[in-house]
C-alpha cells in the first residue's frame, strides 16, 4: 500500500512537472505553474517544475535505467527543458499556438526516451504514461489528482 502511495506522488509529481508548462499557459501565467497537492507554497516566481537532473533520476529509480542509458535520458530532458524555455520566452507566438508546440516537443521527448528503453522498461513506461493521462483527465475535469496503482490501459 505505501509503495502504491508513493509511487502514485512519484507520478503526480512527474506529471505536473511535464504538464506545468501547459496548464501556467492555459492560466495566463508564464512564470508560475501548477504544483502537486500536497506541495509547499511557492516564494516568489520560481518554477514548480524538477530539473533535467531531478526528473532524469526519478526514472533511473522508477525505471531501472543502465548506465548508458542514464546520460542519454538526461541529455533529452535538458533538451527539452531548454526547448521549453526558449518556447515560452518567445512573446511572438499565441498561446494556443506554444501550447501545442509544448505538446510536441514532451512527446517527442517521450518516444526518444522510450525508444532507449528495453522491453521490461518500456511495459513500466507505458504504464507510467497511462496513469499520467488518466490523471490528466481526472485533474482538467476538476476532479483532482487520480491516480490508479494500477493501469490495464496501454499504449
Amino acid at each position: 500500500m505505501l509503495k502504491q502511495r508513493l509511487l502514485a506522488l512519484t507520478l503526480a509529481g512527474v506529471v505536473c512537472t511535464v504538464m506545468a508548462p501547459a496548464v501556467a499557459q492555459n492560466s495566463g501565467s508564464n512564470d508560475q505553474q501548477s504544483a502537486p497537492a500536497g506541495a509547499p507554497p511557492d516564494q516568489g516566481h520560481g518554477r514548480r517544475h524538477f530539473d533535467p537532473e531531478q526528473r532524469a533520476e526519478m526514472l533511473n529509480k522508477q525505471l531501472k535505467l543502465t548506465s548508458d542509458q542514464q546520460p542519454k535520458v538526461l541529455e533529452i530532458l535538458k533538451s527539452e527543458q531548454s526547448q521549453m524555455e526558449k518556447l515560452r520566452s518567445d512573446s511572438s507566438v499565441s498561446r494556443d499556438d506554444r501550447r501545442s508546440k509544448m505538446m510536441d516537443i514532451h512527446k517527442s521527448s517521450n518516444d526518444q526516451i522510450r525508444a532507449l528503453l528495453d522491453a521490461d522498461q518500456q511495459k513500466k513506461w507505458d504504464t507510467m504514461q497511462s496513469q499520467r493521462e488518466q490523471w490528466q483527465g481526472h485533474h482538467q475535469e476538476g476532479q483532482g489528482p487520480s491516480v490508479a496503482p494500477d493501469s490495464s490501459e496501454q499504449k
